[in-house]
């Protein structure tokens, strides 16, 4: 684990900087988001259970934070040290838990992970930071899933907690719209993650068949730098190719390749 999250620094690097706070960062998407808003001049707190020596988080203006979304105490904690000392601008709610399957085979604690962290969490630190970022007119910045507008078969709880984010996001702009405030949904289809650790899948082995984290971190960038006055609610992101993998959970070893 870096020394700065040993150390807890929530203090800028400089004061002409804008604040993005981005959960999920030690890993994919994440970490992508983190290191793009980085070369964006941006002061990013990273929020994150277990961050490794990646010598990203070893830059002044970049400070991991080491936070389970679970507690939610500590999470609001956190914020509030944040930006107690930091003007936020960006929020990315990333973080996200998958599990699939058919919903008989889910079990009560599974379900509850699944809701509190891609949608609860999302929803309590757009809470706590939207004055914040009315003063500023920035952004939240929702990474939800393709199966928020789809049925989801041996997803059924994973896509109804994205079709809740989606939902959440939309209400949250039009409420917030007239303050400046940005609220973004971007959708992403397979993604190179561990999100699909726990699944009987994952994205096919071409690369137009999947989606890589640093081309979700070039969405995210590329709404950043619309002009004042322009606002992109939703913005869905998708492999040329539809194709999956069979495998055995918790493996590696792929066995069917379905398009």
């Amino acid at each position: 684990m870096p020394q700065k999250a040993q150390d807890d620094a929530f203090e800028p690097s400089s004061q002409n900087k804008r604040a993005a706070i981005i959960t999920g960062a030690s890993s994919g998407i994440g970490l992508a988001v983190s290191r793009r808003l980085a070369d964006m001049d941006y002061e990013v707190f990273g929020i994150g259970r277990n961050f490794t020596d990646d010598p990203l988080w070893q830059k002044a203006a970049l400070h991991p934070i080491v936070c389970d979304l679970l507690n939610t105490e500590q999470l609001c904690s956190k914020i509030h040290q944040i930006k107690s000392q930091n003007p936020v601008h960006v929020l990315v709610n990333n973080a996200g838990v998958g599990y699939y399957g058919l919903h008989e085979e889910l079990n009560p604690e599974k379900i509850k992970q699944l809701v509190r962290i891609n949608l609860e969490a999302p929803m309590i630190l757009s809470q706590q930071l939207l004055r914040d970022l009315k003063k500023q007119k920035g952004y939240v910045i929702n990474i939800a899933s393709v199966t928020a507008y789809k049925t989801n078969p041996h997803g059924c709880a994973y896509g109804a907690t994205k079709a809740g984010l989606a939902s959440f996001s939309a209400s949250l702009f039009e409420e917030a719209r007239k303050y400046g405030v940005k609220v973004v949904t971007i959708s992403p289809d397979m993604t190179r993650t561990n999100l699909y650790r726990n699944a009987d899948f994952c994205e096919g082995d071409d690369i137009d068949a999947f989606l890589l984290p640093e081309e979700i971190a070039d969405a995210v960038a590329f709404i950043l730098n619309q002009r004042d006055g322009i606002a992109i609610t939703e913005l869905t992101v998708r492999p040329q190719r539809h194709q999956i993998n069979k495998q055995k959970r918790n493996s590696d070893k792929r066995r069917t390749t379905y398009e």
